[in-house]
């Protein structure tokens, strides 16, 4: 059943704010307060945020962009060699219009490719090897060269969330000591065709399930964002910056102060998408539990397996 999509207005940069971090990673730590209060306001009042001075290699991301596209460019029987399906902890490709049930209901016109640090298959569900196509040999230097960049942003800004809400700077050490649950995800959105029809989005409605996620976006824009008064609004991209989002884990840490909040992908534009995504996740046994007005209704969850939950209801997998 088709229905109109409406146009979504434009957002006023003053909604999300841009955050310079570049003093979290300052050695005097005399500036983290006033900038972890910045972070904590944009947690709080839209969930979402845009940082610039991240420290992020621009010849790196170059890099990436350029290997991601090559991928997403090969024959679909290429990419499908390396389908998320085959793969037992869900590394590799993701298919056009996969099956799942991440956001509204239809289909998610979007592919992807993941992947975690590889790790020893073992007790834990999600470590394992992860898949690379033979036809794109610098796919995986690129992708692993961008992790090691990323996850060094995402350590930087974890002072900056927990000075945010009161708690040591150094307070998310044990939790994030190992990056084995951290995932490096690339998206490619084709050009929209039927730009009437509200079941098929780039991606649908929906929050991460992550602690938080890390966001390079081209500069064709596309992501929207749920503001709380229940209006779509657009996040165009700004140069030189990320755009980070806090998620169900931080959510539930913050007791709701930080808020995970709904957003989605329409590619409105004509033209081809794309994206990465870093969703950053503390290691597999981690209790995660409210850590500020404990009198909350917030159950703790175990954190790797919310992520493996997460992974089973939302990735196709064909179980081996």
């Amino acid at each position: 059943m088709s229905m109109p999509l409406p146009v979504t207005r434009k957002l006023d940069f003053s909604e999300i704010p841009v955050v310079d971090i570049g003093p979290l990673g300052e050695a005097d730590t005399k500036r983290i307060p006033a900038v972890a209060a910045e972070i904590a306001r944009a947690c709080q009042d839209v969930g979402f945020m845009y940082v610039k001075n991240h420290g992020v290699s621009a010849t790196v991301l170059r890099n990436l962009r350029r290997e991601a596209e090559a991928f997403f460019s090969l024959p679909s029987t290429e990419k499908m060699k390396v389908a998320v399906e085959i793969s037992p902890q869900y590394r590799g490709y993701l298919p056009l219009e996969y099956t799942g049930e991440e956001g509204e209901e239809g289909r998610n016109l979007q592919e992807g490719f993941i992947m975690m640090p590889d790790r020893p298959v073992g007790t834990l569900p999600l470590h394992g090897p992860n898949q690379w196509p033979e036809k794109v040999p610098g796919l995986k230097p690129a992708m692993m060269a961008y992790f090691v960049e990323v996850e060094k942003l995402a350590r930087l800004m974890l002072p900056g969330f927990t000075v945010g809400v009161g708690l040591p700077a150094d307070y998310f050490r044990d939790a994030f000591r190992d990056p084995e649950m951290m995932i490096l995800k690339l998206n490619h959105y084709p050009p929209q065709k039927a730009m009437n029809d509200a079941y098929m989005l780039g991606v649908g409605g929906h929050t991460d399930f992550s602690a938080f996620t890390i966001l390079w976006q081209d500069d064709l824009g596309g992501l929207e964002v749920l503001n709380k008064s229940g209006e779509w609004v657009a996040v165009p991209p700004i140069e030189d910056t990320f755009v980070i989002n806090i998620g169900d884990l931080m959510q539930v840490w913050t007791n709701g102060r930080f808020s995970s909040t709904e957003h989605r992908v329409i590619n409105r534009y004509g033209k081809d998408r794309n994206s990465i995504a870093f969703f950053v996740d503390p290691v597999y046994p981690t209790k995660v539990e409210p850590l500020v007005d404990r009198s909350g209704s917030y159950e703790p969850v175990v954190s790797g397996d919310h992520i493996y939950a997460q992974f089973r209801r939302i990735y196709p997998q064909r179980q081996r």
